[in-house]
């Protein structure tokens, strides 16, 4: 009977009809669902005309721009640090391009993939100017403004714990809500990741009146997320990260056809992808180094030199396995 039972089983599992992945998804659809933030200065943000832009969204383009061969085929979705996982997870969207950073019990516990570091970062402090602070040493008995659902709300308090200094935290449901409670001088600090507080700054009324300190007090590789569920939308989603960063040390240009058709033939052929998906890409948003100057570099309004970011070649931790 249990034989019998068993083998009953079997037959209803592989009876089942395969369930569509995230690709056929987007490709049904038309459109690529990307999860941004509430709106971080040169990371995702809406412009005067209600368009988003940022260094984030042109990752969102770039993979829609790889699937549709139109990178405006992307419909944003504006997600808190504390939804952005759960939105995910519940296939609300299919991709996360929001500052989330790469951690163990992230990767392990919450069925999730991060795709692999875009930008490499550290926790860090914004401070009123005035105050004529230049190290984190310095904030004993500071009260601190932090995003609730983050990595700076267990960070920051772990490291003032084992300095042997008291602060008090004091948590927000979102970064706008923080930032405004520390502008109006209810915090005596703001903290999160450093390039996010980069942006925060250049939202402030007068961000000459603030200071970015220089110290990082963690480790925060940042990351594009996917379900953990659908391996083939991992690896696509992961091979558009590589190409934009391999185009960067290659040199590459839309232009060059024959190249890109030839470095991307292998993505042509495990995904059906239009053999021009490279040159679409780099059409859309350039290589990493476009996007970085463009949204995140020393001539924008948070004037962030490459640092980590830089290629492996020049000094930095940015590197991609090779595509061929």
């Amino acid at each position: 009977m249990l034989k019998r039972l068993a083998l009953i089983v079997l037959v209803t599992i592989f009876a089942l009809p395969a369930t569509a992945g995230t690709l056929d998804d987007v490709r049904a659809r038309g459109k690529l669902i990307c999860g941004v933030s509430e709106g971080i200065e040169g990371f995702s943000l809406r412009d005067a005309n209600n368009v988003w832009q940022g260094f984030d969204v042109d990752f969102c383009k770039a993979v829609a721009a790889a699937i549709l061969g139109d990178p405006d085929k992307v419909d944003y979705l504006s997600l808190s640090a504390d939804q952005r996982f759960e939105a995910l997870t519940k296939g609300n969207i299919d991709l996360l391009s929001r500052n989330s950073t790469w951690t163990m019990r992230r990767d392990l516990a919450l069925g999730l993939d991060f795709v692999g570091p875009i930008y490499i970062d550290g926790q860090s402090f914004l401070v009123p100017a005035l105050y004529g602070l230049n190290s984190v040493r310095q904030m004993e008995g500071a009260t601190i403004c932090v995003v609730r659902g983050t990595t700076s709300e267990v960070n920051g308090p772990n490291f003032f714990s084992a300095a042997g200094m008291q602060v008090n935290f004091t948590p927000f449901a979102d970064r706008d809500e923080a930032r405004k409670a520390y502008e109006a001088g209810e915090c005596d600090a703001l903290t999160g990741d450093r390039s996010a507080l980069a942006g925060e700054r250049a939202q402030t009324a007068d961000p000459d009146a603030h200071l970015l300190l220089r110290d990082v007090i963690s480790k925060e590789p940042l990351s594009p997320v996917v379900r953990q569920d659908d391996p083939q939308w991992t690896d696509l989603v992961r091979w558009v990260l590589f190409a934009l960063i391999n185009a960067e040390e290659l040199g590459l240009t839309a232009e060059q056809t024959d190249r890109l058709r030839q470095l991307g033939a292998p993505m042509v052929e495990n995904f059906d992808l239009d053999p021009d998906w490279y040159q679409h890409v780099l059409s859309s948003v350039g290589t990493y180094a476009d996007m970085f100057e463009r949204h995140l570099g020393e001539n924008t309004p948070l004037e962030l030199s490459r640092g980590l970011n830089a290629l492996w070649t020049e000094g930095g931790l940015l590197y991609a396995p090779p595509m061929q």
